[in-house]
């Protein structure tokens, strides 16, 4: 990828060498930070290296009558980086850019605007959510209606306690994974991995360490099924929790859309659903799943980026197989020294979600010791 704000915007911070350098660099640094752990051949999973990303947020920056999409500037007392494109995004988001920015100015509906969001599938269905500094009326209501026409998409109007929608909140995305497709809805303000590719590639990934488990599985910080769902086929039953109401509702609509009829869903923090897995306490929401006619042997966790805290830790080396997909290294390196007491690492991925930037996604499989 080349891009022309190389060095000033603070999206991308690691491109001297070209995509092949930053991703050498990322895989050597990981190689060393884990080798206390794996000594073997670390699996990379390439993202593509231009227009990967199917999520991006880009504040508007008024300067006079003009308005321009902007970024932060990598120096941090300078002013921000206006940019007209960004090669970073899918080239569905990267051509509706300059076409919605001249609609945004003509319609008048820029004032107190400060920020433009994309969501995009890779059909090219898209959700665009304009910020404001004010409440918005029936006025800015007619001319997001006619934009949403003009560039056929949902449009969506944020302020202070109010979020106007014209059309859809939410986009259906398919991914292809082993052959088959999956498809999920995917709902604007919410996460989602914007990484389609490799997101498609880590599922790949993650399914294949599942081969041959057998049992049942249990997975904590399921969100909205982005895994839970493929993950179903390769076993008995799967109940999945998650913390996030909207996520269970959103993992609860992408099960129906996937005819999968083997996954139960149960809002509850890890430490609650840990207390109602030994009986300490009983939840209302527990009140319908059977849970001792689960047989776990594996157990699947994907934390944010604070990775999993003590007791956590201590919870998923109950499991005789453990499964790990981290957002960032660096807790993922603090969890291993208390899991790997008990289970050993047998694989590792690691996941350029995130190109040019220092950022990655690692997989980790391990197995109880015995």
């Amino acid at each position: 990828m080349t891009c022309e704000y190389f060095g000033s915007c603070g999206a991308c911070v690691v491109y001297d060498e070209g995509y092949t350098g930053q991703l050498r660099q990322k895989l050597e640094l990981n190689k060393e930070r884990f080798l206390d752990f794996f000594d073997g051949d670390i699996s990379v999973f390439e993202s593509l290296d231009i227009h990967y990303r199917s999520r991006s947020e880009f504040k508007i920056w008024h300067d006079g009558e003009t308005i321009h999409y902007a970024m932060n500037n990598v120096d941090k007392t300078k002013g921000a980086v206006f940019v007209a494109e960004c090669p970073q995004v899918n080239s569905h988001i990267n051509q509706l850019m300059p076409k919605l920015l001249n609609l945004i100015k003509e319609k008048g509906i820029d004032f107190k605007l400060f920020g433009v969001d994309f969501l995009c599938a890779q059909s090219g269905e898209m959700v665009v959510s304009f910020l404001y500094h004010r409440q918005l009326d029936d006025s800015w209501l007619d001319q997001a209606k006619e934009i949403a026409e003009i560039l056929d998409i949902y449009v969506i109007g944020r302020a202070r306690k109010q979020k106007i929608v014209v059309g859809q909140d939410f986009i259906t995305e398919s991914l292809f994974i082993q052959k088959r497709e999956y498809k999920f809805n995917y709902i604007e303000n919410s996460f989602t991995q914007p990484n389609t590719k490799v997101n498609e590639q880590m599922i790949s990934w993650a399914l294949s360490q599942l081969d041959g488990a057998g049992g049942d599985l249990l997975e904590l910080y399921c969100g909205a099924g982005n895994f839970t769902i493929p993950f179903a086929t390769k076993f008995t039953k799967v109940l999945a929790t998650e913390i996030s109401k909207s996520s269970i509702n959103a993992a609860k609509t992408n099960m129906q859309l996937n005819d999968v009829k083997n996954i139960e869903f149960i809002r509850m923090g890890v430490e609650e659903f840990t207390d109602a897995l030994d009986g300490v306490r009983e939840f209302r929401r527990m009140k319908d799943i059977a849970i001792e006619s689960y047989d776990f042997s594996t157990i699947f966790v994907d934390p944010p980026r604070s990775g999993m805290d003590y007791a956590t830790c201590l919870f998923s080396t109950r499991f005789d197989n453990i499964l790990y997909i981290s957002c960032n290294p660096e807790s993922l390196l603090r969890d291993l020294k208390i899991i790997c007491s008990t289970h050993t690492v047998v694989s590792m991925a690691l996941f350029d979600q995130f190109p040019y930037t220092h950022h990655v996604e690692m997989g980790v499989k391990l197995i109880k010791k015995r």
